[in-house]
């Protein structure tokens, strides 16, 4: 039989998700961000969920070409735009809009020639200065791609660094709208983060800016919330928010030790047993995709009981403490069912409470999933 490992994408999860994110959208509509294959998940498993967004915002052409080979005839965003004169072909070919965030991609479009065959959105810098045009260079940037003749509509983005947490989107938002005050064009700014800390029905309001559709503009990109993953890295918020976990990674227990007082487990004996145990031993490791650095006291579900791992996670196997599971009743022995993170049965542990440990988020987990673990989309 194969090894008892299993992640599984829930459609219906999906479906909820992007639900939410258009109602705390308002009227905005709704790009599903699916870069880096749908955060995990797999463009093509999360496709029939997603169908109903306005449209698609992804970094590779590889994954345009995949949408448009499923039969979506929708508008798809190049998020980081073109990386080479070659690119803007792909998107004429696929009618593909795309983000400009350098002069380079400016001086590629002016070689173009093909009348208004490119929508882009460009994109300012806001205060987090990773891509974009400063405020200062804005406008003039504007002002040569209204020029070009094989540019079209030109929309206006940022992407706010502190969305997540303080000091949240106030300064960002004021430059935002001061670079684009009387420019023509529709607008995008929130992240996952951005629109459920400020979009409607939101507990938090930016600052002085009391309105939010000043935050939400025309279009807003939902990405880690879409998955069920909190954005501020907090499994709290995912509950607040109303998010449902879209993946989960399933295992078993493949052996069973007795491990007496003073005894230790794992590589390093980094993990001493203060009193008699029994230790499972599950089929899952960091070749799996689960985090190597989760240490002891992670959180961890058998037979629908929840527990912690014990001892270093090893590549193929991670161990887990017992007795709390035979303590509530459970057999807790070999082939006894696992999760990971997500949903099963009645039993749900959020990713982000697996991440949080370990130093990272939940985005990093769903992204780090194995070729080898199979999925199933339920």
């Amino acid at each position: 039989m194969p090894r008892p490992i299993q992640a599984t994408v829930s459609l219906e999860a999906l479906r909820h998700n992007l639900a939410r994110s258009r109602t705390a959208g308002g009227g905005a509509r709704v790009w599903a961000v699916v870069k880096a294959n749908a955060y995990g998940h797999g463009v093509e498993r999360a496709f029939p969920a997603l169908r109903a967004a306005d449209g698609f915002a992804l970094l590779d052409l590889a994954e345009a070409e995949t949408l448009r080979a499923l039969g979506w005839g929708g508008p798809i965003l190049l998020l980081e735009g073109c990386f080479g004169l070659e690119d803007l072909a792909t998107c004429e070919r696929l009618n593909l809009w795309h983000v400009v965030h350098d002069a380079a991609q400016i001086h590629w479009l002016a070689s173009r020639r093909k009348p208004r065959a490119h929508r882009v959105f460009l994109k300012l810098n806001s205060g987090m200065n990773r891509l974009g045009f400063t405020p200062e260079q804005y406008r003039v940037a504007w002002q040569r791609l209204q020029e070009l003749p094989a540019v079209g509509a030109v929309s206006h983005m940022t992407h706010f660094a502190t969305a997540d947490g303080e000091p949240g989107v106030a300064d960002a938002l004021e430059r935002f709208e001061s670079a684009v005050d009387g420019l023509p064009g529709e607008r995008s700014l929130c992240n996952s983060a951005a629109l459920l800390r400020y979009g409607v029905q939101a507990q938090g309001r930016p600052g002085r800016h009391d309105d939010a559709a000043a935050v939400l503009g025309d279009w807003v990109r939902p990405g880690i919330a879409l998955y069920g993953g909190s954005p501020t890295g907090a499994h709290a918020d995912a509950t607040r928010w109303e998010l449902r976990p879209a993946m989960s990674l399933l295992t078993r227990i493949i052996g069973v030790q007795t491990v007496e007082a003073g005894g230790v487990v794992g590589y390093g004996a980094t993990f001493r047993a203060e009193r008699p145990m029994r230790i499972g031993v599950a089929a899952v490791g960091y070749a799996d995709g689960y985090p190597r650095h989760a240490p002891s006291g992670t959180p961890i579900v058998v037979d629908g009981v929840r527990t912690r791992i014990v001892g270093r996670v090893s590549m193929d196997m991670v161990m887990v403490d017992l007795d709390p599971v035979r303590a509530a009743g459970r057999a807790a022995d070999v082939g006894s069912p696992v999760l990971c993170w997500g949903r099963h049965l009645d039993a749900e542990l959020g990713i982000d409470e697996v991440a949080e440990p370990s130093g990272t988020l939940g985005y990093e987990l769903m992204c780090a999933l194995a070729r080898r673990v199979p999925v199933q989309v339920v």
